[in-house]
């Protein structure tokens, strides 16, 4: 019986290979690929002193490791409990509302966001704060006029009181 399931469970998600591809195609592009050509193209830095700058690698490594663990984690939540990935291709089948989902309703976003942000210190890029600060604005209004009424589409009355329960981008404390 509970090998069943187990099997049932398996099938009911996308390949590991599908997940990989959503995790290249977009979070690697974002996080990886726009921001080491904007650091080859500006080599203009926030701050010229090598101890500041040390200092802004230590704080920066703050909002990296956050971001980076609400990525996974919700990257894994997808996964196991939506039945999907991150890509729009292979969204998730069942609305997505545990964990971080249950505090904010854009972690993964949020924790991009935190990347960037981290990036910009350790790298010390005026051109990826910006990056950061333009990923954020492009995204909130994708969200306003695409993907939550998408969602409102896909789930019907579950989104809809979910999203009215749930704040888009700072966490509720329970």
């Amino acid at each position: 019986m509970e090998l069943n399931l187990i099997i049932t469970m398996v099938r009911n998600r996308p390949s590991l290979v599908t997940l990989a591809k959503g995790i290249i195609a977009l979070p690697f592009m974002v996080l990886v690929v726009i921001p080491s050509f904007l650091l080859f193209l500006f080599s203009y830095n926030l701050v010229l002193n090598s101890e500041i700058h040390m200092f802004f690698i230590a704080i920066g490594i703050v909002p990296t490791l956050i971001g980076l663990f609400f990525a996974v984690d919700t990257v894994k939540t997808f996964f196991a409990v939506g039945k999907g990935t991150p890509a729009p291709w292979e969204p998730p089948q069942k609305l997505v509302i545990t964990g971080l989902y249950s505090r904010m309703r854009n972690p993964m976003i949020t924790g991009v966001v935190f990347i960037l942000l981290g990036e910009s210190l350790i790298f010390n890029s005026a051109a990826l704060l910006v990056w950061a600060v333009f990923f954020f604005v492009l995204n909130h209004f994708y969200f306003i006029f695409s993907e939550e009424p998408a969602l409102e589409k896909r789930f019907g009355k579950d989104y809809i009181k979910y999203k009215k329960e749930v704040p888009r981008w700072i966490p509720k404390l329970k």
